[in-house]
């Protein structure tokens, strides 16, 4: 099982690069960020764009594997977008993971200037950017009738490093994004569960998760072992950086549901992801070091 971490673009670079090569240091398996034109509490804060921060990071790292987790249609057209991966793959030799989201209904939905999509229309735009940005890092040219994203004669040349193109993870909750996860991508992202729903536990409501995901899979004539699992601690009812016995407990139990990759976040005092740095610390030299041994 493998240890990530989610990195805030919330400083200045001279501030935030320390996270960057600590964490590569330390041997975690990737770092990434989010991708927002500014998010929740950070809204009058400090926020800077994803791809010119996973850039810095390939520069200053060796072994991480970087990424948006995730990117999403709010504000992205998937072929310039394309364009941006295959640079960060090309300036981090090959290391780059592409997370992928439906977006959701807060800042980044209205600040261009349109009323915030429907969930119908929010899905159906998730479906059509993500097969559309599945097929452009893939494809050295490409012609795409899309209803949101068309896309004519397009050069992805030299195309990425990684053949035939990075991985793709899909962040998914529901039957539908499910099923396309099923048929598209390499890996799948739970953020636990957003509802906070009392009639369940966190646990139990990403386990349903997992069987609807295992349905979908086996339709498909795909082994349930053979799409990467990552989840992130996000949303819900558990607090795995409360201590080291709580991350522990909390990593064993997503390991023995079938997860190959647990990530936690970098602390930002006074927000929501602040946690004790030597803890953080500890969880992630010795904790992370501990996971393969359950393998």
């Amino acid at each position: 099982m493998k240890l990530s971490v989610v990195i805030l673009p919330c400083a200045r670079w001279e501030e935030v690069r320390t996270n960057w090569t600590t964490a590569d240091e330390w041997g975690l398996h990737a770092g990434y960020t989010y991708d927002h034109l500014s998010w929740r509490s950070f809204r009058d804060a400090a926020w800077f764009s994803m791809v010119p921060t996973l850039v810095a990071a390939a520069t200053v790292t060796s072994s991480l594997r970087l990424g948006p987790l995730v990117t999403s249609a709010n504000f992205r057209h998937p072929l310039v977008l394309a364009k941006d991966l295959i640079a960060i793959d090309d300036i981090s030799s090959g290391r780059l993971n592409v997370g992928i989201g439906a977006g959701g209904t807060g800042y980044d939905a209205a600040t261009l200037g349109h009323e915030p999509w429907s969930r119908g229309e929010r899905h159906a735009r998730f479906v059509e950017f993500s097969r559309a940005l599945e097929r452009l890092l893939r494809e050295p040219s490409s012609t795409l009738d899309g209803h949101y994203y068309p896309v004519v004669d397009s050069r992805q040349i030299p195309g990425p490093r990684q053949l035939p193109r990075p991985p793709i993870y899909l962040s998914a909750l529901g039957l539908r994004s499910l099923a396309l996860t099923a048929e598209i991508a390499d890996g799948w992202v739970s953020i636990g569960d957003p509802s906070g729903s009392a009639d369940s536990s966190t646990f139990d409501a990403v386990k349903t998760q997992v069987m609807a995901l295992n349905v979908e899979l086996e339709a498909r004539g795909r082994e349930p072992s053979t799409l990467h699992r990552v989840l992130l601690n996000f949303e819900g009812d558990e607090t795995p950086m409360s201590s080291y016995e709580s991350f522990l407990d909390w990593a064993g139990r997503y390991y023995e549901l079938g997860f190959d990759e647990v990530v936690v976040h970098w602390p930002v005092k006074a927000s929501p992801f602040d946690c004790d740095p030597s803890l953080f610390e500890r969880i992630c030299r010795e904790g992370g070091a501990l996971l393969p041994s359950w393998q």
